[in-house]
């Protein structure tokens, strides 16, 4: 029996979008394969939280759901209108056959038993052909269901951070149990990790001959030690030598477009923040964000006696008080 979606969350039904949401994060953060790297339960986990917000904080799916449970998608995909409601209801194109499935049994079950249901309801003509005087049948005609879209396969994709910021072809192979099919796409440039993607006809092919369905990528990029993305802006810290520091240099920094030479000031401290202006995120919509370099000295885990003298010295000769201001 499919879990229940409102349980998934936590939440009870007559919860508000509001408190759907704020379950969903709690929930969304708890699970996150970023928070349990190589736990297979916290990722299956997470897909079913994210499968239950995406019809949850959808008003139209939520409403199918409310009224129809686990098959409210076979609803949805016939045509019929669930929000509006059992009085003014249209069945109009609505297979109830493929809703609720075939005949069932041996002898005509559920197929013929609803043929003979709507010809109680509406007359004896409502099956086509009718009944002759007597019972003498004239043969009903059966209504063939329409062909059915395939189900969408939903999958989580990693990507570089590289990638991620300038776009391009990315190749990936789907697992096995979603066929284990090779997918080439165009990742589009400046694309946030958890955004979706939809890939058209690239889901489970259809049973009965319709359109395959879709297949839903949820991006994650791949998280960098020396690079973070803070918006349109890239934060890089840049880690320097205590000569480069104390003297200034010329330091090469990777950019998305390429690495560019930057100054460091001479008497940079650790900490010190510079900036390349346009130099950040581009996703095509609006300015490029800026780079933000932040400047880490690097210094060697041990030193030598006659470097330890040098320091000392160097340190006698430019006096500091780095910590006057730390204070209450």
């Amino acid at each position: 029996m499919p879990e229940d979606l409102y349980q998934t969350l936590g939440v009870n039904r007559q919860s508000d979008k509001d408190e759907i949401q704020k379950a969903y994060r709690k929930l969304a953060r708890k699970y996150h394969p970023d928070m349990n790297q190589n736990d297979e339960k916290s990722r299956e986990k997470f897909k079913r939280v994210q499968e239950a917000y995406d019809v949850l904080s959808d008003p139209d799916k939520r409403a199918a759901y409310d009224r129809y449970g686990a098959d409210f998608e076979k609803v949805r995909s016939s045509g019929f209108n669930p929000a509006a409601g059992a009085g003014g209801a249209s069945f109009e194109g609505l297979d109830l056959e493929q809703i609720f499935g075939g005949a069932r049994g041996g002898g005509g079950g559920f197929q013929n038993g609803f043929s003979d249901f709507f010809e109680q309801l509406m007359g004896s003509g409502a099956g086509g052909g009718g009944r002759g005087a007597g019972g003498a049948g004239g043969g009903r005609r059966t209504r063939q269901a329409a062909p059915t879209v395939g189900e969408n396969i939903r999958h989580e994709l990693r990507i570089p951070l590289k990638k991620a910021l300038t776009g391009g072809q990315h190749e990936f192979y789907l697992p096995a149990d979603a066929g284990q099919q090779k997918i080439a796409f165009s990742v589009p440039p400046g694309i946030e990790s958890g955004s979706k993607m939809r890939l058209r006809g690239k889901g489970y092919a259809s049973a009965s001959g319709g359109p395959a369905g879709d297949l839903i990528l949820v991006i994650h990029v791949d998280e960098h030690p020396l690079i973070r993305r803070q918006g349109k802006n890239l934060v890089i810290t840049l880690p320097v030598t205590l000569k480069e520091a104390t003297l200034g240099a010329k330091v090469d920094v990777p950019t998305p477009k390429g690495a560019l030479t930057m100054t460091v000031p001479p008497g940079s401290s650790g900490g010190r923040r510079l900036r390349l202006k346009g130099q950040g995120v581009d996703d095509g919509r609006g300015p490029a964000g800026d780079i933000l370099i932040e400047l880490q000295i690097a210094l060697p885990e041990k030193i030598d006696e006659s470097a330890k003298e040098l320091i000392e010295q160097f340190d006698a000769a430019h006096p500091l008080s780095p910590r006057s201001q730390l204070s209450w």
